[in-house]
């Protein structure tokens, strides 16, 4: 078993930020990571809108990201600390939209280790060097110039160690051009390591270490050490030289404190609290991100507490020596990972769960009423200052990246009978969870939908003049009129136009520089700017039947197939070529490309012919209407579009960008896409794909500045390129019959189509995009749910840790208001009453403002009907007692009651999580009605560990509790127990079944593999794996093969071998299973590992499925971070062996960005096993051209086959 791995939607998540001039321009960029991507994006400061230039795999961990300029430069470089064990420095070329690697350098061996530097990054603000610290001991200093071509040069790295010291957070203090100088947070642990009893642990002290680069003698010194009174987690620069007082911000738990060099006293100030917050009070707040923000006049800082507050800190300096510290509520928005203000006052939040927002700075809160808070204010020491959280005051919200990270849990099913099936995704953490439907295609915006007054059969938008950046007419056409309307504030009707109203219209456009035509069935109507018009009428009784028209030729075809070419001279007249073209049958469809910018004509014509081929005709004057080339078809042509692709796909084998694209919509449905050669018109490299069951129409738009098609079918599918690469993706909209590009004020780059009888205006924002969303919102984060089929519903379980049930924080609210009252003196007691009244009324949405913290050990849980067809929505909420855990469900029918459905959800009571301890657990019956819209309680089962699984097995139900395997029947008043294994050696995550044969895998010790006895009411492990796996879920694929991933983010399909035997016939007793004599400490038979490769992101949904209509099974898994993934077996030997060589001369030809090894990154924990990486091969695409021809070469193809070999394999499985 060979498998292809390909990501459907990279991952998500950002696990850090950085904001920069990466491309050399005034306009500043955000560069982020997500695991193990780098991406760039880059804010229009028109519309607010983010919009990602690049997004690189760089097969390896990102740890750290800086940006850095050298001193005097217009231009940021990345630094990246990675697990390859070097440093890398990265340049974007906007001109190619690559990243380039300009310096790596190795210093260490790779992997996340504890003492090679990559965890942690501190540049110096002037950009004269950077460091790189490891989580212990070692920190290096490289020294970064420029030579006399102004390349950026870096020296050998000096060294910055101390033995026995943890690093929590280094910085480059901001000294203006004095030596660069870093500060360390470090804690030595030499002591506490010889200490037995433990108290030198406890009592041992941080101290801040402030790193001296003498520029002068190139060597680092430890220049300053304090110990630090509280342990801090971050470390934030203060501005200095001309703009600042220099040194640096401690935050710490509950307090912030200044330091610097020299005179400067220490300035410490207690971190805010929300007032009548319901959080534990003895619980500390800590500062979790930051961003700062210069001006040549001032300066200030945002810090976010870990409930997602935003405070804005402001220094009064006297005489460069800091005074106090000011502070003042900003905002709340949700808790970031990292924060950038940009220079155009935006403000980009990367979430640490859930999507992650740009905001607007609509105000600087200096005017507003909010109470500011000073170091200077007199406080008595662990009182602190309190505030009112608010609504959005200072941000406006612009824009909002949508982020699935982290899925955690994930189910594919056609519930809404669309023939592709959905994707039910459960993603984010605590209240700022949902429930998203996910669907192959773009997500259309309406701009304005407006009904005509019948049905038209066709619609167009023309401008007047050529240099307009905005169209000035639609035109629809009808069956026995055209309506012209024009485009401005509104969209309103026109007589004077210079269009004939009384007749349909078969094609118009501008011509020339300002001029318009129209082509009627009788005849062409050439409308100048001065509204004067020539007209051209059809000879005889003869009408046009179709046409083709750009900015400066017009062919007509007349009934009976005869071609007839006009061309515009230079004086704006349409001249008719003296001959004309008759063709061998009927002309079904036309084409002509734009005229390329500098040219005359576009030098082919394309003919769709009722014989089944398309033809190239010449239009060049030495050959004028001389057939070049053709192209046999599967089936009739129904329409032709020729378009100019950029992408690095369209490269001829001449090594040049760019090319012809020849679209051929067929009438059964089927898509062709053939490149055309730009000089002698051969077609070639054709690609085909399925679309729908109508005939296609195709129609070209611009979408991002560049020439796409829109081809409708029964669905409507856009082809695009993206980021270097082709796109064909689905519109998620109603089918449509007819469209044009439409680009107008509001809406640049959008398209107006009609549906029926009406005219719609539609924008497509989020290009690039694999699924469009809806989604449900939840109250706690999900764990697992089970999709019922017949019935169109989603159960959902969802469980949080430290947090309150619903019913406990009302009591809780309740009783706080009691003690405000009563602890008020009499004059206060009406005022106390007001306030009072007003907390228990205050409603802050738990999605921007956090959940109430209730303490370690406290569990909230509840179950959720969820009806996912149309609009999602929750039909029937089932709420669990506070402590109670849901962690397991299942939908079971019992033999001994067959007409009833039964929902099995499994608890753990009083769960601590380390050590790990619990008051029992419970599994809880519930009786399903037939339509799926409520659920009964029936009865509760106590049990003495945590239900980790459920699964239906032969009429009864299959249970784990804690490491226990136990089958159980319906009872009356609870769960019976019919028989156990207790020899799974930790705790049971998973269990799957099938005929006799169990399949249980264990949090630690990977599968293993269970027959049921019937007659001896036994389960029995016959056999195990032989490698230790932290298995988070599993998947069964066949009788023998079982698919798992574990929390190192591995995936491993282990396979039984044919030999094995799960009959026990040799000892009919029972009393000597086959466990009891086993070796490796485990069974006397081993499972073999067919198939290995590490994902990078811990896996936590794992199911065998078809992701198109009639397409093959695959194995879809998700991640953690968001990232939605394939694992596609291959069907030939052929296939397999050209896809390893691919994968083999890439891997040689294209190194990853960071310097990881691809072949290491992939066997990270166990050596990839037959798993091609597809990830990597995609690469090829977007190779330099001669790069792709040699390595085309190498494999006997050319680059185009190879790219179709790409696709083909992509478009099989998937998307």
């Amino acid at each position: 078993m060979f498998l292809y791995n390909l990501t459907l939607q990279r991952a998500t998540g950002i696990t850090h930020a950085v904001h920069g001039n990466f491309s050399g321009t005034k306009h500043q960029e955000i560069v982020v990571s997500r695991g193990k991507i780098l991406e760039l994006l880059k804010p229009d400061t028109n519309t607010g809108k983010l919009y990602t230039l690049l997004s690189v795999e760089v097969f390896g961990i990102v740890r750290s990201l800086m940006p850095f300029r050298l001193t005097g430069g217009n231009k940021d470089y990345i630094v990246v600390g990675s697990d390859s064990g070097r440093i890398s420095i990265l340049e974007y070329d906007a001109k190619r939209n690559v990243f380039e690697k300009i310096h790596q350098e190795t210093f260490g061996k790779s992997g996340c280790r504890r003492i090679v530097p990559g965890q942690h990054l501190a540049v110096d603000p002037k950009g004269r060097a950077v460091m790189i610290g490891a989580v212990e001991k070692q920190k290096l200093v490289y020294i970064l110039n420029r030579d006399n071509q102004a390349r950026l040069t870096i020296s050998s790295p000096l060294e910055a160690h101390k033995s026995n010291t943890i690093i929590y957070c280094i910085l480059g203090v901001d000294v203006g051009f004095e030596n660069p100088t870093f500060a360390a947070l470090e804690m030595d642990y030499e002591e506490a390591d010889n200490d037995s009893t433990g108290d030198v642990a406890r009592t041992a002290q941080q101290t801040l270490t402030f790193y001296e680069l003498d520029l002068g003698l190139n060597h680092v010194v430890r220049k300053y050490s304090e110990p630090l009174d509280e342990r801090g987690n971050m470390l934030i620069a203060v501005p200095g030289g001309a703009d600042g007082p220099s040194g640096v911000l401690i935050g710490a738990e509950n307090y912030i404190t200044y330091k610097n060099f020299g005179d400067q006293p220490d300035i410490r100030m207690p971190i805010p609290r929300r007032r009548n917050d319901l959080d534990d009070p003895e619980r500390g707040m800590l500062f979790v991100s930051a961003a700062t923000h210069k001006t040549k006049a001032m300066f200030f800082l945002l810090l976010q507490t870990e409930q997602g507050d935003i405070f804005k800190i402001t220094m009064e300096v006297d005489e460069d020596m800091v005074t106090e510290i000011k502070m003042k509520y900003f905002d709340t928005v949700p808790v970031a990972s990292s924060m950038c203000v940009l220079k155009t006052g935006f403000l980009f939040v990367a979430s640490e769960f859930g999507n992650h927002y740009l905001y607007q700075i609509a105000h600087l809160g200096d005017n507003d009423d909010e109470p500011e808070f000073s170091s200077a204010m007199p406080l008595e020491e662990g009182d602190t200052f309190f505030f009112a959280p608010r609504g959005l005051r200072n941000l406006v919200l612009v824009d909002e990246l949508d982020s699935l990270s982290p899925i955690t849990a994930c189910q594919i099913a056609d519930l809404s009978n669309e023939d592709t099936p959905q994707l039910y995704v459960a993603t984010g953490r605590g209240p700022r969870s949902s429930l998203r439907v996910l669907r192959h295609g773009l997500e259309v915006s309406e701009m304005a939908v407006s009904e005509l007054p019948g049905n038209p059969n066709a619609v167009w938008t023309v401008k007047k003049n050529v240099e307009d950046e905005f169209d000035a007419y639609i035109v629809v056409s009808f069956v026995n009129a055209t309506l012209v309307l024009s485009i401005g504030e509104t969209v309103e009707e026109v007589t004077d136009s210079g269009f004939l109203g009384t007749t349909p219209t078969i094609s118009c456009n501008l011509i020339g520089e300002d001029a318009l035509i129209q082509i009627y069935p009788d005849g062409i109507r050439h409308i100048r700017a001065d509204k004067r018009v020539n007209e051209w009428k059809t000879p005889g009784k003869r009408t046009i039947s179709k046409c083709a028209v750009n900015q400066r030729q017009v062919v007509i075809s007349l009934a009976g197939g005869e071609l007839v070419y006009f061309e515009m001279d230079p004086t704006g007249q349409l001249n008719e070529y003296t001959e004309r073209k008759e063709m061998s049958s009927d002309v079904i469809c036309m084409a002509l490309a734009n005229v390329p910018p500098g040219e005359q004509r576009s030098r082919f014509l394309a003919v769709g012919l009722v014989d089944n081929t398309v033809r190239i005709i010449s239009l060049q004057p030495s050959d004028c209407l001389q057939p070049l080339s053709m192209q046999a078809l599967p089936a009739t042509p129904q329409s032709l579009c020729i378009i100019e692709l950029c992408a690095s796909e369209a490269q001829t084998d001449s090594g040049s960008m760019g090319g012809l694209y020849l679209n051929i919509g067929l009438q059964n449905g089927v898509l062709l896409r053939t490149l055309l050669d730009s000089v002698t018109g051969d077609l070639s490299d054709t690609r085909t794909r399925y679309l729908g069951s109508k005939p296609i129409k195709l129609f070209r738009v611009r979408m991002q500045n560049m020439e796409s098609v829109l081809s409708m079918s029964s669905r409507t599918w856009l082809c695009y390129t993206y980021q270097n690469r082709f796109n064909l993706t689905p519109l998620s909209y109603e089918t449509l019959d007819y469209a044009s590009g439409f680009a107008s004020e509001q809406c640049p780059e959008g398209i107006v189509a009609i549906a029926g009888n009406t005219l719609r205006i539609l924008a497509l924002e989020k290009l690039g995009a694999v699924f469009n969303q809806v989604a449900v919102p939840l109250l706690f984060t999900p764990r697992k749910f089970i999709v019922l089929e017949d019935i169109r519903k989603l159960i959902v379980i969802e469980t949080d840790h430290n947090a309150y049930t619903e019913q406990l924080k009302s009591d809780r609210k309740q009783q706080m208001a009691e003690e405000m009252v009563e602890t008020a003196g009499e004059e206060e007691q009406e005022l106390a009453a007001e306030m009072a009244a007003a907390f228990l009324n205050e409603d802050l949405p738990e999605s921007t403002f956090g959940s109430s913290k209730a303490g370690s050990g406290m569990w909230a849980s509840l179950i959720r009907i969820v009806d996912p067809v149309g609009e999602p929505k929750s039909l029937q909420v089932v709420s669990l007692e506070q402590n109670d855990a849901a962690f397991s469900l299942a939908l079971v029918r019992f033999a001994c009651r067959p007409n009833e459905q039964y929902i099995l959800v499994g608890t753990g009571k009083d769960l601590k999580l380390s050590p790990r301890c619990c008051n029992g657990g419970a599994i809880h019956t519930f009786l399903l009605s037939p339509d799926g819209t409520r659920m009964d309680f029936i009865h509760k089962t106590e049990v003495d560990d945590v239900v980790g699984a459920i699964c239906q097995f032969q009429g009864k139900v299959l249970i784990s509790v804690g490491r226990l395997v136990r089958l159980y029947d319906m009872g009356k008043k609870k769960l019976l127990r019919k028989c156990e294994n207790k020899h799974i050696p930790n705790f049971v995550v998973t269990i799957s079944t099938i005929s006799n044969r169990v399949f249980v895998s264990d949090i630690q010790e990977s599968i293993f593999f269970l027959r049921y006895d019937k007659t001896n009411n036994q389960l029995i492990i016959f056999a195990d794996d032989t490698m230790p796996r932290w298995v988070t879920v599993s998947c069964l694929l066949d009788w023998s093969t079982i698919a798992c991933a574990d929390k190192f983010g591995n995936i491993s399909v282990i396979q039984l071998p044919l030999d094995v035997d799960d009959e026990i016939d040799e000892d009919p007793s029972g009393a000597r299973a086959l466990w009891d004599r086993g070796f490796l400490n485990g069974s006397s038979q081993k499972a073999n590992t067919i198939a290995t490769f590490h994902i990078g992101e811990t896996v936590l949904s794992l199911q065998k499925s078809q992701l198109i209509p009639g397409g093959n099974d695959c194995i879809v898994y998700t991640t953690l971070s968001g990232t939605i993934g394939i694992l596609a077996p291959f069907s030939t030997h052929e296939d397999h062996d050209f896809f390893q060589h691919l994968e083999m001369h890439v891997r040689s030809e294209n190194p990853p960005l960071c310097g990881r090894d691809h072949l290491a990154y992939r066997s990270y924990y166990f050596p990839v096993k037959n798993v091609i990486d597809g990830d990597l091969c995609e690469q090829f695409n977007s190779l330099e051209p001669s790069k792709q021809k040699s390595i085309a070469t190498e494999l006997d193809r050319t680059a185009p086959e190879v790219a179709k070999k790409l696709e083909d394999i992509r478009t099989c499985y998937a998307f």
